[in-house]
Parts: structure tokens; sequence; C-alpha cells
């Protein structure tokens, strides 16, 4: 073995050793303090291996995926390519989350007591509860919201007000909902690769956007669904500051503000996802010019659905602030910050899995040699230059990541909180050689949790 590979084995056994300390350090503090609030530390889970109807289908998605993955991505038509990686990304999704069967994997899922759908019905006059909902966020205030509603801005919880309007009405519609367009974030990860670093390293990520553990909490998790539409923000932007000109540009820049301001009113963390736009911005700035061009329409789509809730007279700032009390009064004031600073990294790995690990510690190394090739003038940007600049859109999830975690607001959970930064830090995985073994260490970790554990959600 050549030592950039046993280097990579390496980075994925401290990534180990990380999960395991977080496990038995995490068990310890449970067992002796009982602060922590989860049942499976660091992961809000039990532990209760089962087998399911999802079960044979999950094995034979995985297996497809180890054995053909590479060679498919490498030949498919592009558009072909997409479609397939949505398709192959739901089946995977959809698997796992059978594996506890269609009552528990899914439909109630969306349904438990902190879940949106619990307030449906406190939405049928939709302007005044808007004006209102500030005012039900802290623990003690009367009629307060459940955890997850105070937790997000309304655009999260009016999503399912909006499916049950249309007659899409209860678990069942509302876990196919967080399915089917989860799953297209690992398309607007891909449409984003090809314009910033090229279509071969894109190729050569998409098998390593299907079999991730992540796809455990992708279904059927809201948060699935606000990684996609925070994944396509960042992909439309992309294609804004590319080469294309005209309409289609200029498009791509309004879609792009218009899906970060609707991200920025489904949960008020993924304003972070500004870092990975950042990101974007600093791989495509000799294309300035670009930028320019369709700031004004980046600009009017960003301000689309701040000015809609403000006129329905929700209070984005306001809102936050309470949530900050709100989070300080439940379970976020007494789980203990310094386990969770370090321990929520563990969770990530657990999302990522251990090829992402190995990949990480390639895109440090990459950026580190290659980092005066980040920003050719003009051309194709040869290998060293295109893998350069996926670590640096890699490196700026990462950085998202890592606020997050020190500001305190993200003690647990984070297998689901995170998601949205967590699919930007999978392609790093196509700076990995032998991609079989790698595919094929992630996709045995995702079906150990799934069948090992009981994730919560």
């Amino acid at each position: 073995m050549t030592r950039a590979p046993l280097r990579d084995l390496f980075a994925a056994m401290a990534a180990t050793a990380l999960v395991v300390s977080a496990v038995l350090v995490g068990r310890h503090i449970q067992h002796t303090d009982h602060t922590l609030f989860v049942g499976w530390p660091p992961l809000y889970a039990a532990w209760n291996p089962h087998l399911g109807p999802g079960t044979p289908a999950a094995l034979a998605v995985a297996v497809a995926v180890v054995a053909y993955g590479p060679p498919v991505a490498a030949r498919l038509p592009w558009r072909s390519l997409l479609a397939v990686a949505w398709g192959t990304a739901m089946a995977w999704t959809w698997s796992l989350a059978l594996v506890d069967g269609w009552h528990r994997g899914v439909a109630v899922r969306l349904t438990t007591r902190n879940e949106y759908l619990q307030v449906i019905d406190r939405f049928h006059d939709i302007p005044a509860t808007l004006k209102d909902f500030t005012h039900h966020i802290l623990l003690h205030s009367p009629d307060h919201w459940p955890a997850h509603i105070a937790g997000h801005p309304p655009a999260a919880t009016l999503t399912f007000v909006l499916l049950d309007r249309i007659g899409l009405g209860g678990g069942g519609w509302a876990g196919v909902w967080c399915i089917t367009i989860g799953a297209t974030a690992c398309v607007a990860v891909l449409v984003a690769l090809r314009v910033l670093a090229g279509e071969g390293l894109a190729r050569r990520s998409a098998p390593f956007l299907v079999p991730a553990p992540a796809a455990v909490w992708m279904g059927t998790s809201a948060d699935g669904y606000f990684a996609a539409i925070a994944a396509w923000s960042v992909a439309l932007l992309a294609l804004a500051v590319s080469g294309q000109k005209g309409p289609r540009a200029r498009a791509a820049a309004f879609g792009s503000g218009l899906l970060f301001g609707l991200t920025c009113y489904l949960s008020y963390g993924l304003t972070l996802i500004a870092l990975i736009a950042a990101g974007v911005l600093a791989i495509g700035r000799n294309r300035v010019r670009n930028l320019a061009r369709g700031l004004p329409f980046l600009l009017a789509g960003l301000a689309v659905v701040p000015l809609l809730f403000t006129l329905a007279g929700f209070n984005w700032w306001e809102a936050y602030r309470l949530l900050v009390d709100r989070y300080y009064q439940g379970a976020g004031g007494i789980r203990p910050y310094g386990y969770w600073v370090w321990a929520n990294l563990a969770c990530t790995v657990l999302i990522v899995g251990l090829a992402t690990a190995a990949g990480l510690r390639r895109t440090g190394v990459t950026l580190l040699r290659d980092r005066t090739g980040l920003f050719p003038r003009s051309g194709a940007p040869d290998r060293p230059a295109a893998e350069a600049r996926l670590s640096l859109l890699v490196l700026s999830a990462l950085l998202a990541l890592l606020v997050a975690d020190l500001s305190g607001m993200s003690k647990a959970e984070t297998e689901r909180i995170w998601l949205p930064f967590t699919i930007w830090l999978l392609p790093a995985c196509a700076l990995l050689t032998r991609p079989r073994a790698w595919l094929a260490a992630q996709a045995v970790l995702a079906l150990l949790l799934n069948h090992l554990l009981l994730t919560g959600w």
C-alpha cells in the first residue's frame, strides 16, 4: 500500500476513534448525570437490532452502487447521470426508511408531539397565525409551539400546511414529500460540482452522494427537505457565476436568491449556507463580470421571501431572539457544551461515513499543495486546479459546520440538523483511490446504523 491510501486509512481510523470515544464518554455521562437526553449517545436513537421490509431492497441498492456506481457514473450521458443519481438516492433512502416499516419508518415520523403536523389546525388563518407566531415560542407562553415549530421559522410548518390544503395531508404524504425533494440534493451538488470543478470530478463524486449514511436521516426528516432547498440555492449560484450569459444566467441568479431566502425561513441556522455560497463566489471570482451582471437579480430574488413574511407580520429577528431563550429553557440549557462541542463531530462522522473522513484529509492536502492553481484565468481547469476548487468548496461547508458547532445552538441531534452542510462534504470522496472499497464502507455503515439502532428522526 502506497503512502496516500495508508494515510487515508489512518484518517478513517482516527474518525472511528472519535466515534468510539463519543459513545463511551456519552454513555458514562448519561448514566451518571442524565444530562445528554439521548438514548444512544452521541445519536438521538435507541439500541434496537431489527430487520424490516426495506432490508432486501437496501442490500440490493448497496450492492448495485458498490459494484456498478463508478463505471456507470463515468459513462452515462450527463443528464442521464443526474436522473439516475436522483432515482438511486430515492431508492436508497426509501429502502432504509422502510427497514422500520411504513408506519414507524415513514407515516408517523412527522406526526409525533414535537413535529410540524401537530399544529396544522392552528394555521386555519395563515396571516393571523404568522402575525401571532412569536407570541408562542417561549415555553411559558400560552399554547406554546411544540419544539420543532418553535425552533424554526414558519416556512417549515407552512410547507406541510400547504400540502394539507391541496389534499396531501397526513404523515405519509409529508414523508413522501421530504424523501422526494430531499433526494434531489445530490443532483444539486452534482450540478454545482460540474460548474466549479469540472465534469470529471463531479462524475467521480456521484456514487458517493448516494450510499452515505446521511440517507438514514434524509428519510423522513424535514431537514432532508431543507438540505435540498439549500443545495439548489448554491447550485443555482454556481450556474449564475459560470460562463453563461443572458436570460439563463439572470434566472439562475434570481432563483439562487429566492431559494436562499426560503432557506433562511426554513431554519435559522441555515443562514450559515452563506459560507458555502462564499466559497462558490471565491472559486468563481475570475468571472466577476458575470457576478456583477447577476447581482441585481440575486438580490431581487433574495428579497422575495423575507418581504412576504415581513408584510404578513412575522419578525425573523425577534423570533430568533426568542428561540435562543426557548433553547436554553429546555434540554439545550442542560446538555453539556463540553461534551457536545466534540461529540457533534462524531455525529458528523456517522452521517458522512469513513470515506468522507479520508476524503477530507485529501482536501486539506490538495489545498496546501495546489492553492496557486485555484483561479485559472481562462479555459477549463487542469486536474490539480479542479481538485483544489472542489477542496475549497468542501472546506467552506466544513467551516459552516464548525461555526454551527461552536455556536452552542446545536447540542445533539446534529445527525439531522446538519444534513444541509454535510452533503457538501461528500464530494471530498472524489479524491480517493479505490472507490469501490470506500463505497462499500459507506454502505455498510449506513446499513448497520439503520438495522442496529432505532433512530428518533
